[in-house]
This record gives C-alpha cells, sequence and structure tokens, in this order.
C-alpha cells in the first residue's frame, strides 16, 4: 500500500483528517528531506564557528592591562571593537543581520568584479550556487559568536580571583592558565547556556528561507505557495523543528550528566 492509500483509508476511519491533505506533503518528501539535512548542517557549523568566536571574544571582552604600555591599545584594538561587535549582534534582529549580509556586505566580499575576498569568475560561480548558503552560514554564525561570547565572558567571570592568582604563583602564563585552569572549569557551568544557544539557533535558522536557502522552512513555503494550504505543511515543519530541539536538549542533558559524574559542578 503506498502512502496516498494509506492516508485515504486513515481519512475514513478517523473523519477528523478528513480535510487534513498531508499526501502533498509526502509528494515533496525529497524537498523536507534535503531542508532538514541543510537546517541540521549549517546549524552545526555555526554552532562550532559561533563557539569558537565565542571563546576568544569570552577572553577579549575580559583582556585588561592595569598598567604599563599596552594598558590603552589592549582597550582600544581589543575591548572596544570585541563590545561594539557584540552589542551590535546582540542588540538587532537576525532575520536584519541575514539581509544585510545576503544584499550588502557578501557582495563586498565575493564579487566576479573587484570581490574584496574573493573575485573573477570563482567569485561568479560561489554566488551563483552557494550564494543563500554562505550568507546565511557567515549571519548565523556572527550571531551565535556574540552570543556565546557573553556566555564564555560570565562563565570565565563565575571562576574564583584565586584560581587565577594560584595558577600565576605556579608560574603559569595569562594562556595556559585560561587553557588548564579556567575555561575548563568554566565550561562545565557554560554547557546549559550553550545548549539553550544551540536550540535557538535550530529554530532561528528558519529565517534564512528569506534569501532562498532550501532549508525546512523554505520546503513548506514551497509546498503553501504550490497548494495554497498552510496547515499541512507549516504542521510538518512545526513537528520536524520540535523533535530536533528535542534530541539537542536531550543531548546536552547527557553531557551535564557526564560532567557531574566525572566530578564536575553540581
Amino acid at each position: 500500500m503506498d502512502f496516498n492509500a494509506f492516508w485515504q483509508s486513515a481519512q475514513q476511519a478517523v473523519p477528523l483528517l478528513e480535510n487534513f491533505q498531508l499526501q502533498i506533503v509526502w509528494e515533496y518528501r525529497d524537498l523536507f528531506i534535503s531542508g532538514m539535512k541543510m537546517t541540521v548542517g549549517i546549524t552545526l557549523i555555526a554552532v562550532v564557528l559561533g563557539t569558537l568566536i565565542g571563546l576568544f571574544g569570552g577572553m577579549a571582552r575580559l583582556a585588561e592591562v592595569k598598567h604599563g604600555p599596552w594598558k590603552y591599545p589592549v582597550m582600544l584594538l581589543v575591548r572596544w571593537p570585541v563590545t561594539a561587535y557584540v552589542t551590535f549582534f546582540r542588540g538587532t534582529p537576525l532575520f536584519v543581520q541575514i539581509l544585510l549580509t545576503h544584499f550588502a556586505v557578501m557582495p563586498l566580499l565575493v564579487h566576479p568584479e573587484g570581490g574584496w575576498l574573493i573575485s573573477g569568475d570563482y567569485a561568479g560561480e560561489l554566488r551563483s550556487e552557494y550564494g543563500a548558503f554562505m550568507s546565511g552560514l557567515v549571519a548565523l554564525t556572527l550571531n551565535a559568536g556574540a552570543y556565546i561570547t557573553e556566555i564564555f565572558r560570565a562563565g570565565i567571570q563565575s571562576i574564583h580571583k584565586g584560581q587565577f592568582e594560584a595558577s600565576r604563583s605556579l608560574g603559569m602564563t595569562y594562556g595556559q592558565t585560561m587553557r588548564f585552569i579556567v575555561v575548563p572549569q568554566a565550561f562545565r557551568r557554560m554547557l546549559p547556556p550553550l545548549g539553550n544557544e544551540a536550540i535557538m539557533l535550530v529554530k532561528d535558522s528558519s529565517l534564512v528561507s528569506a534569501i532562498g536557502l532550501a532549508e525546512i522552512a523554505y520546503a513548506a513555503r514551497t509546498v503553501a505557495g504550490a497548494y495554497s494550504r498552510y496547515w499541512e505543511p507549516y504542521l510538518t515543519i512545526s513537528l520536524i523543528y520540535l523533535v530536533l530541539t528535542l534530541v539537542l536538549a536531550a543531548g546536552v542533558n547527557h553531557l551535564e550528566k557526564r560532567f557531574k559524574a566525572s566530578g564536575g559542578i553540581h
């Protein structure tokens, strides 16, 4: 029995399903599957890159030289630029950031004629084949990096100053102190908010469909436009998003339990 016959029998058995045309979603199942893969892929890459940005951004937000010639250069060239970056991306809508990245920033960086990073025929090919993906990834990564920067800053500040002083008294450099003493302890405390940020990013990735990236929100919009029906495609992607977020939440919860079992922060 194919799906259409199965759904017709289900509609006959359950009258409430009579007006629910799930077969239109089944017809576009390949588009939904590829869209889900795109959503998961772009979210994972954005989370990983955003975490790297957040790690260095969090330390930059706390960089301070109280005395000596490096006091003002560190403030002007490290702390203030990172603070401005965090303020902008946390204070403006992600949807606006996506549009600004796609229509303003990326054409400056990747353009056949005079692109700052990539130019020529290769730039034109990249923009035509992967333009929406690159713009969406850059916007999501920078947005995630801003929020994760604050997560790292708060996590690092939660470690008692005595940890810093003890490590420095043992002859460790600032970088060694962060790598071996502070960040490992802070990461255990940062795990829940990092998990929440990943979950938020899964849902926020739906905004990238506005620039034509074929993820699951784009698939739902395609089906809705083809049949002028909205319940079926949008309830379908709502269920997909729900499953993805539940899986992520379960994974984060598992990691928290493992850290606690190994002597982490309770």
